[in-house]
Protein backbone atom coordinates (compact mmCIF):
# COMPACT_ATOMS: atom_id res chain seq x y z
CA UNK A 1 0.00 0.00 0.00
CA UNK A 2 1.07 3.20 -0.87
CA UNK A 3 -0.04 7.43 -0.80
CA UNK A 4 -0.43 7.19 -4.73
CA UNK A 5 -2.82 4.17 -4.44
CA UNK A 6 -4.90 6.08 -1.61
CA UNK A 7 -5.35 9.03 -3.84
CA UNK A 8 -6.35 6.42 -7.00
CA UNK A 9 -9.00 4.59 -4.62
CA UNK A 10 -10.19 7.61 -3.45
CA UNK A 11 -10.85 9.56 -6.95
CA UNK A 12 -12.45 6.14 -8.37
CA UNK A 13 -14.99 6.38 -5.07
CA UNK A 14 -15.55 10.11 -5.70
CA UNK A 15 -15.75 9.96 -9.49
CA UNK A 16 -17.82 6.39 -9.54
CA UNK A 17 -15.59 5.73 -12.27
CA UNK A 18 -12.16 4.62 -13.77
CA UNK A 19 -11.65 6.66 -16.71
CA UNK A 20 -12.43 10.11 -15.13
CA UNK A 21 -10.61 9.29 -11.97
CA UNK A 22 -7.72 8.54 -14.49
CA UNK A 23 -7.94 11.58 -16.38
CA UNK A 24 -7.86 13.42 -12.89
CA UNK A 25 -4.40 11.95 -12.23
CA UNK A 26 -3.13 12.36 -15.78
CA UNK A 27 -2.47 8.33 -15.93
CA UNK A 28 -4.51 5.78 -18.14
CA UNK A 29 -7.49 3.95 -17.31
CA UNK A 30 -5.40 0.15 -16.89
CA UNK A 31 -3.05 1.94 -14.39
CA UNK A 32 -5.66 3.05 -12.14
CA UNK A 33 -7.29 0.01 -12.15
CA UNK A 34 -4.13 -2.17 -11.32
CA UNK A 35 -3.39 0.20 -8.63
CA UNK A 36 -6.48 -0.17 -6.89
CA UNK A 37 -6.57 -3.98 -7.47
CA UNK A 38 -3.28 -3.89 -5.92
CA UNK A 39 -4.43 -2.48 -3.13
CA UNK A 40 -7.31 -4.30 -2.46
CA UNK A 41 -4.73 -7.58 -2.99
CA UNK A 42 -3.03 -6.02 -0.38
CA UNK A 43 -6.13 -5.43 2.53
CA UNK A 44 -7.40 -8.79 1.66
CA UNK A 45 -10.83 -7.46 0.93
CA UNK A 46 -12.54 -6.06 -1.98
CA UNK A 47 -13.07 -2.12 -2.14
CA UNK A 48 -15.05 -1.45 -5.68
CA UNK A 49 -18.14 -3.30 -6.87
CA UNK A 50 -17.16 -3.16 -10.51
CA UNK A 51 -20.84 -4.60 -11.68
CA UNK A 52 -22.28 -2.00 -10.88
CA UNK A 53 -23.11 1.44 -13.20
CA UNK A 54 -21.64 3.74 -11.95
CA UNK A 55 -19.03 1.61 -9.77
CA UNK A 56 -20.07 1.87 -6.25
CA UNK A 57 -17.85 1.12 -3.27
CA UNK A 58 -18.45 -2.37 -0.86
CA UNK A 59 -19.13 -1.86 2.85
CA UNK A 60 -15.93 -2.50 3.25
CA UNK A 61 -14.84 0.25 0.75
CA UNK A 62 -16.90 2.66 2.50
CA UNK A 63 -15.17 2.12 5.76
CA UNK A 64 -11.78 2.64 3.99
CA UNK A 65 -12.53 5.51 2.01
CA UNK A 66 -13.19 7.39 5.19
CA UNK A 67 -9.65 5.91 6.92
CA UNK A 68 -7.91 6.80 3.03
CA UNK A 69 -9.07 10.80 3.12
CA UNK A 70 -8.18 10.92 6.92
CA UNK A 71 -4.44 9.55 6.12
CA UNK A 72 -4.02 11.84 2.89
CA UNK A 73 -5.13 14.40 5.40
CA UNK A 74 -2.60 14.40 7.60
CA UNK A 75 -0.23 13.28 5.35
CA UNK A 76 -0.51 16.95 3.71
CA UNK A 77 -0.91 18.85 7.27
CA UNK A 78 2.23 16.88 8.01
CA UNK A 79 4.22 18.15 4.81
CA UNK A 80 2.91 21.53 5.27
CA UNK A 81 4.43 21.81 9.39
CA UNK A 82 7.44 20.65 7.57
CA UNK A 83 8.04 22.89 5.22
CA UNK A 84 7.05 25.31 7.57
CA UNK A 85 10.03 24.29 9.86
CA UNK A 86 12.32 24.79 7.34
CA UNK A 87 11.41 28.37 6.38
CA UNK A 88 10.97 30.00 9.24
CA UNK A 89 11.71 29.64 13.12
CA UNK A 90 9.92 26.39 15.34
CA UNK A 91 9.69 27.60 18.97
CA UNK A 92 8.14 29.48 21.33
CA UNK A 93 7.89 33.27 21.79
CA UNK A 94 7.34 34.61 25.65
CA UNK A 95 5.64 37.89 25.11
CA UNK A 96 4.63 40.16 28.73
CA UNK A 97 2.26 42.89 28.26
CA UNK A 98 1.12 45.53 30.68
CA UNK A 99 -1.56 45.43 32.33
CA UNK A 100 -4.64 47.23 30.54
CA UNK A 101 -2.74 47.08 26.94
CA UNK A 102 -5.04 43.77 26.25
CA UNK A 103 -7.46 46.61 25.04
CA UNK A 104 -5.38 47.97 22.29
CA UNK A 105 -4.56 46.32 18.91
CA UNK A 106 -1.83 44.47 20.26
CA UNK A 107 -3.97 41.21 19.89
CA UNK A 108 -4.33 42.16 16.19
CA UNK A 109 -0.64 42.13 15.91
CA UNK A 110 -0.27 39.19 17.85
CA UNK A 111 -2.49 37.38 15.56
CA UNK A 112 -0.78 39.11 12.19
CA UNK A 113 2.16 37.30 13.44
CA UNK A 114 0.83 34.37 14.39
CA UNK A 115 -0.79 33.76 10.73
CA UNK A 116 2.59 34.85 9.03
CA UNK A 117 4.67 32.20 11.57
CA UNK A 118 2.00 29.46 12.93
CA UNK A 119 5.21 27.12 13.87
CA UNK A 120 6.00 29.89 16.78
CA UNK A 121 3.91 28.96 19.55
CA UNK A 122 3.16 32.62 21.61
CA UNK A 123 2.59 32.68 25.39
CA UNK A 124 1.20 36.23 26.32
CA UNK A 125 2.01 37.22 30.18
CA UNK A 126 -0.23 40.05 31.65
CA UNK A 127 1.57 41.99 34.57
CA UNK A 128 2.46 45.45 35.69
CA UNK A 129 5.52 47.49 34.80
CA UNK A 130 7.90 46.52 37.35
CA UNK A 131 7.18 42.82 37.73
CA UNK A 132 7.98 42.81 33.52
CA UNK A 133 10.82 44.39 33.54
CA UNK A 134 12.11 42.14 36.89
CA UNK A 135 10.86 38.95 34.95
CA UNK A 136 12.69 40.01 31.47
CA UNK A 137 15.68 40.45 33.93
CA UNK A 138 15.44 36.89 34.90
CA UNK A 139 14.94 35.52 31.45
CA UNK A 140 11.69 35.15 32.17
CA UNK A 141 10.03 36.91 28.88
CA UNK A 142 11.44 36.90 25.44
CA UNK A 143 10.04 40.43 24.69
CA UNK A 144 8.09 42.57 26.93
CA UNK A 145 5.31 45.69 25.89
CA UNK A 146 5.46 48.27 28.72
CA UNK A 147 5.17 51.66 29.66
CA UNK A 148 8.88 52.34 30.70
CA UNK A 149 8.00 53.21 34.62
CA UNK A 150 11.10 51.59 35.61
CA UNK A 151 13.89 53.35 33.40
CA UNK A 152 14.35 50.24 31.93
CA UNK A 153 15.67 51.67 28.47
CA UNK A 154 18.81 52.95 30.26
CA UNK A 155 20.02 49.64 31.29
CA UNK A 156 22.63 48.06 28.80
CA UNK A 157 21.68 44.71 29.03
CA UNK A 158 18.67 45.52 26.58
CA UNK A 159 17.43 46.52 23.14
CA UNK A 160 14.24 48.72 23.14
CA UNK A 161 11.72 49.68 20.63
CA UNK A 162 8.81 52.98 20.70
CA UNK A 163 5.74 50.95 19.70
CA UNK A 164 3.22 53.95 19.93
CA UNK A 165 2.48 57.14 21.52
CA UNK A 166 -0.88 56.99 23.08
CA UNK A 167 -3.34 60.06 24.07
CA UNK A 168 -4.18 60.21 27.89
CA UNK A 169 -7.84 60.74 28.71
CA UNK A 170 -10.13 61.96 31.19
CA UNK A 171 -12.23 59.07 32.57
CA UNK A 172 -15.73 60.49 33.20
CA UNK A 173 -19.11 58.96 34.68
CA UNK A 174 -21.81 60.45 32.20
CA UNK A 175 -23.35 62.79 34.63
CA UNK A 176 -20.07 64.73 35.17
CA UNK A 177 -20.03 68.13 34.28
CA UNK A 178 -17.28 67.91 31.57
CA UNK A 179 -18.81 64.78 29.98
CA UNK A 180 -19.57 66.96 26.83
CA UNK A 181 -15.85 68.50 26.84
CA UNK A 182 -14.26 67.71 23.27
CA UNK A 183 -10.76 67.96 25.36
CA UNK A 184 -9.47 68.96 29.27
CA UNK A 185 -6.43 70.08 30.49
CA UNK A 186 -5.12 68.90 33.27
CA UNK A 187 -5.85 71.93 35.31
CA UNK A 188 -9.30 71.48 34.64
CA UNK A 189 -8.85 68.54 36.94
CA UNK A 190 -8.23 70.58 39.83
CA UNK A 191 -10.22 69.68 42.51
CA UNK A 192 -11.33 66.38 41.53
CA UNK A 193 -11.44 63.07 43.64
CA UNK A 194 -9.16 61.09 41.61
CA UNK A 195 -8.36 57.15 40.52
CA UNK A 196 -4.70 57.18 40.47
CA UNK A 197 -3.97 54.37 37.28
CA UNK A 198 -0.69 53.58 38.19
CA UNK A 199 1.63 51.40 35.87
CA UNK A 200 4.00 49.32 39.08
CA UNK A 201 2.97 47.31 41.94
CA UNK A 202 3.84 49.66 44.32
CA UNK A 203 2.84 53.33 42.89
CA UNK A 204 5.85 54.30 43.61
CA UNK A 205 7.78 54.23 40.14
CA UNK A 206 9.64 56.48 37.89
CA UNK A 207 6.00 56.59 35.80
CA UNK A 208 4.24 57.46 38.84
CA UNK A 209 6.25 60.59 39.40
CA UNK A 210 6.20 61.57 35.79
CA UNK A 211 2.36 61.97 36.30
CA UNK A 212 2.62 63.49 39.47
CA UNK A 213 4.77 66.36 38.22
CA UNK A 214 2.21 66.81 35.60
CA UNK A 215 -0.27 67.85 38.24
CA UNK A 216 2.12 69.48 40.06
CA UNK A 217 3.16 71.84 36.60
CA UNK A 218 -0.95 72.61 36.25
CA UNK A 219 -0.30 74.23 40.22
CA UNK A 220 -1.90 71.97 42.63
CA UNK A 221 -1.19 68.51 44.17
CA UNK A 222 -3.98 65.88 42.88
CA UNK A 223 -6.29 64.53 44.99
CA UNK A 224 -5.89 60.94 45.47
CA UNK A 225 -8.27 58.58 46.58
CA UNK A 226 -7.21 55.05 45.48
CA UNK A 227 -3.89 54.50 43.40
CA UNK A 228 -4.58 51.04 41.49
CA UNK A 229 -2.53 49.20 38.14
CA UNK A 230 -6.34 47.19 37.90
CA UNK A 231 -7.92 49.58 35.04
CA UNK A 232 -10.86 47.54 35.51
CA UNK A 233 -11.53 48.51 38.56
CA UNK A 234 -10.48 51.73 38.19
CA UNK A 235 -13.31 51.96 35.28
CA UNK A 236 -15.94 50.40 37.70
CA UNK A 237 -15.79 52.71 40.18
CA UNK A 238 -15.76 55.41 37.92
CA UNK A 239 -18.95 54.30 36.31
CA UNK A 240 -20.21 54.21 40.16
CA UNK A 241 -19.80 57.79 39.98
CA UNK A 242 -17.14 57.71 43.22
CA UNK A 243 -14.52 60.00 41.42
CA UNK A 244 -12.33 60.54 37.73
CA UNK A 245 -9.36 58.67 36.77
CA UNK A 246 -6.52 59.08 33.94
CA UNK A 247 -6.36 56.26 31.13
CA UNK A 248 -4.92 55.85 28.03
CA UNK A 249 -7.15 55.91 24.78
CA UNK A 250 -6.91 52.39 24.38
CA UNK A 251 -9.08 51.47 27.25
CA UNK A 252 -12.14 53.23 25.40
CA UNK A 253 -11.98 50.58 22.62
CA UNK A 254 -13.68 48.00 24.39
CA UNK A 255 -16.31 49.73 26.38
CA UNK A 256 -19.52 48.75 25.68
CA UNK A 257 -22.46 50.90 24.90
CA UNK A 258 -24.19 50.69 28.09
CA UNK A 259 -21.26 51.44 30.14
CA UNK A 260 -21.60 55.24 32.48
CA UNK A 261 -17.86 56.05 30.75
CA UNK A 262 -17.11 58.69 28.72
CA UNK A 263 -13.64 59.38 27.92
CA UNK A 264 -12.60 62.89 26.91
CA UNK A 265 -8.73 63.61 25.42
CA UNK A 266 -6.70 65.28 27.90
CA UNK A 267 -4.71 68.02 25.54
CA UNK A 268 -0.98 69.50 26.72
CA UNK A 269 2.57 69.00 26.86
CA UNK A 270 3.29 65.27 28.12
CA UNK A 271 -0.35 64.06 27.74
CA UNK A 272 0.87 60.51 26.32
CA UNK A 273 2.26 56.97 27.51
CA UNK A 274 4.56 55.69 25.57
CA UNK A 275 4.68 51.94 25.01
CA UNK A 276 7.98 50.81 24.14
CA UNK A 277 9.09 46.95 23.39
CA UNK A 278 12.09 45.65 25.45
CA UNK A 279 13.99 42.60 25.12
CA UNK A 280 17.50 41.45 26.24
CA UNK A 281 20.85 41.75 24.07
CA UNK A 282 21.59 38.22 24.36
CA UNK A 283 18.30 36.66 23.62
CA UNK A 284 19.13 34.13 20.54
CA UNK A 285 15.70 32.74 20.97
CA UNK A 286 15.43 32.90 16.92
CA UNK A 287 11.96 33.30 17.03
CA UNK A 288 11.88 36.76 18.56
CA UNK A 289 14.14 37.54 15.95
CA UNK A 290 11.79 36.93 13.76
CA UNK A 291 9.42 38.65 15.57
CA UNK A 292 10.75 41.98 15.88
CA UNK A 293 11.40 41.95 12.32
CA UNK A 294 7.84 41.08 11.64
CA UNK A 295 6.60 43.53 14.31
CA UNK A 296 9.39 47.03 13.18
CA UNK A 297 10.87 45.46 9.90
CA UNK A 298 12.64 49.06 9.44
CA UNK A 299 14.72 49.23 12.76
CA UNK A 300 15.94 45.07 12.91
Amino acid sequence: MNLNQLRYFVAVAEHQNFTKAATQHYISQTAITQQVHALEESLGVKLVDRNTRPITLTPAGQVFLMEARAILERMGQAVERTREAATGPIGTLRIGYTKGYEYSDFSKKLRNFHQAFPNVHIACYRYTTDLLAAGLLRGEYDVIFTWDSTNIRQEPWVNHHLVEEVQLMATLYKGHPYARRTSLTRADLKGEKLFFMSPSSDGDSLGDAHYIQLYQAAGYQPDIILRSSDMESVTIMVEAEMGISILPAYCANKRQEGDNLVFVPLVGEGEVEEIIAVWRKEDENPALEQFLQHMFPDET
